[in-house]
């Protein structure tokens, strides 16, 4: 149980620092929290976020800039809404990474 509560920690340590407007990959929020390799571990760290966790779990994508909620969702529409009203550009579906991907010095 030790582990887990610090990778979630770590994870949402990490987390919590990716600036309005910009989002992260699973894989890029499981290197900075120091562990590499666990980026499906990353979104059962978020899953279980309380209901009242003002961190900004809405800013984290897979590595395609995809979305990984069923696009008919209530909570695929819940993200993409935070992020659009963060200015973050959708195109088909996908953000442009190139121009909306946190680049942590």
């Amino acid at each position: 149980m030790e582990y887990v509560a610090s990778f979630q920690e770590a994870v949402w340590l990490v987390v919590s620092q990716i600036p309005e407007g910009k989002v992260a990959t699973y894989g890029q929020v499981a290197s900075m929290a120091a562990f590499p390799r666990k980026a499906r571990h990353v979104g059962r760290a978020l899953a279980v976020l309380p209901d009242d966790s003002t961190l900004p779990w809405h800013r984290v994508v897979n590595r395609l800039g995809k979305l990984s909620f069923p696009p008919d969702s209530r909570m695929y529409r819940l993200q993409q809404q935070r992020l659009i009203s963060e200015g973050i550009e959708f195109i088909a579906d996908k953000i442009p990474l190139s121009r909306f991907l946190w680049n942590n010095p």
